[in-house]
């Protein structure tokens, strides 16, 4: 393909996506939220042989409407109610396609300086952004890191907590697999399914992970894990990894996170388990200052992380993780092969981010952060945040005025949990004629709920958080909710 090909068809296909966020309507618009394809549908529409003679890139770009979008289930609809948001903007979109016009692979500060310095650069002003101490950025003994995902940043943060908790025991690394039966870590029994996947890869393994019980509000109870701390301890067991979740995936609740740090971290200086803060949802909020109060105590926390791909307008993936010692992530990570020597990382001189990560290779993925940054500013991201949670908090008072149904978790932020009173089997029969509207497409959870004696129900989850959503959008799924509800 010619650049002036390349030109051509570029124009086309930022054409066809402009065009597509034209259709995104949830009141009645061209496309439903939820794809309706069957199993296979797509597969099938797929000659099972590859082209033994390239094809015209016109053809194929005319074969997206007829191959692709009947399988796409569209997350950017004002009318996604479902997940937690996979944010999707231009600015992002754009950045995204400089990335892959740069071709970098950024593996070493040496592969291409900009790459690392940039993001470096980013997580900074992201840090200052979210309101975290300056021990978590690059001026200090911390820094920060783009990860893909939360949970590729747990396992990061378990595999250095792991080599933290053996090194300060002496353990000579010939000895280290026999211990690792012996290193438990703790979660919440509401934390993300990631916090035990990372243990079952790092060779800690599910049966050493602690999923701690909860308060009414769903979030970890602090005594619970005290006790359950001081258990393993007198078992001669190795308390050395806990993960405080600000946002949960079922109901958003916030764990307390100042009492976990103190019954983890005894004192500032160290000793200890590694505290991890999984912010992947609710972090984005902390752009705001008045919901900083979630994060007091994260000063003596190891490790935070969050996804602007979630919820602060950065296409995914994007997954910003910041650690208070990069020495001890360094130390757990890091592998020099001779072909990748160079007289920069001799000299300790820069970041290597490979060292940061489990992955070799990596995306030059702070282009989009600094595009969305500097498109919108602080001030529009907390605009941004600040209305999907008046929207979220508005929706919660139609639930709340409506004697049918009832709230079976408090709010969190832009996520509101709810049921009709007559019980499980009428709340999924809701969910199932709402979603079969092709309006709305919400999803459902099953927790604890305190008013029913702890027995689990079946809830539905309405979470605002597409960047196309707007006040009609929100009273549109109400009515639609409502008039199935009758």
């Amino acid at each position: 393909m010619t650049p002036d090909e390349f030109r051509r068809h570029g124009a086309e296909l930022i054409e066809f996506i402009a065009r597509y966020y034209e259709t995104l309507s949830a009141g009645g618009g061209e496309r439903r939220v939820l794809s309706e394809a069957e199993p296979g549908d797509v597969f099938n529409a797929v000659p099972p042989e590859a082209p033994e003679v390239g094809e015209d890139f016109a053809h194929v770009i005319s074969e997206i409407d007829r191959v692709v979008m009947p399988g796409i289930t569209h997350w950017q609809s004002p009318g996604f109610f479902g997940y937690f948001p996979a944010s999707a903007t231009f600015p992002a979109i754009l950045g995204e396609l400089l990335s892959a016009g740069l071709g970098v692979q950024g593996m070493l500060w040496q592969t291409s300086p900009a790459c690392t310095e940039l993001e470096t650069r980013m997580l900074d002003w992201m840090g200052r952004a979210i309101g975290l101490p300056e021990a978590f950025l690059s001026e200090g003994d911390g820094g920060g890191v783009i990860q893909g995902t939360a949970s590729e940043a747990a396992l990061v943060a378990m595999v250095a907590a792991r080599q933290r908790a053996l090194d300060d025991r002496g353990v000579e690394e010939t000895d280290r697999a026999a211990l690792n039966g012996r290193l438990v870590a703790y979660a919440s029994e509401q934390a993300h399914s990631s916090i035990v996947k990372a243990a079952m890869v790092c060779g800690i393994g599910r049966s050493n992970v602690r999923l701690v019980g909860t308060d009414g509000n769903l979030a970890m109870d602090a005594e619970r894990l005290r006790a359950q701390v001081e258990e393993d301890a007198r078992a001669g067991l190795i308390p050395f990894f806990v993960c405080a979740t600000l946002g949960t995936t079922s109901t958003g609740a916030i764990d307390p996170l100042a009492e976990i740090v103190r019954i983890v971290r005894p004192t500032p200086s160290g000793g200890g388990g590694w505290v991890h803060v999984d912010g992947a949802y609710a972090g984005a909020a902390l752009v705001c200052p008045e919901h900083r109060g979630m994060i007091e105590g994260v000063e003596l926390a190891d490790s935070f992380n969050f996804n602007p791909h979630k919820w602060l307008l950065v296409n995914f993936d994007c997954s910003c993780l910041w650690v208070r010692d990069r020495a001890a992530l360094v130390n757990a990570l890091s592998i020099t092969p001779e072909y990748l020597r160079n007289t920069q990382s001799d000299a300790k001189a820069v970041i290597d981010y490979r060292d940061w990560q489990v992955p070799l290779g990596r995306r030059f993925r702070a282009m989009k952060l600094w595009f969305v940054m500097r498109h919108y500013g602080l001030e529009g991201l907390r605009a941004h945040i600040r209305e999907h949670v008046r929207l979220a908090e508005l929706f919660e008072s139609w639930v709340r005025a409506d004697d049918r149904f009832e709230m079976v978790a408090p709010r969190s932020l832009s996520l509101v949990c709810f049921r009709l009173k007559a019980g499980d089997g009428a709340t999924r029969s809701l969910l199932e004629k709402v979603n079969a509207t092709g309006e709305v497409f919400v999803t459902h959870t099953v927790i604890p709920f305190a008013g029913g004696g702890g027995e689990p129900v079946y809830a539905i989850r309405f979470a605002v958080g597409a960047v196309t959503v707007t006040e009609a959008d929100v009273a549109r799924a109400w009515e639609i909710i409502t008039a199935h509800a009758t």
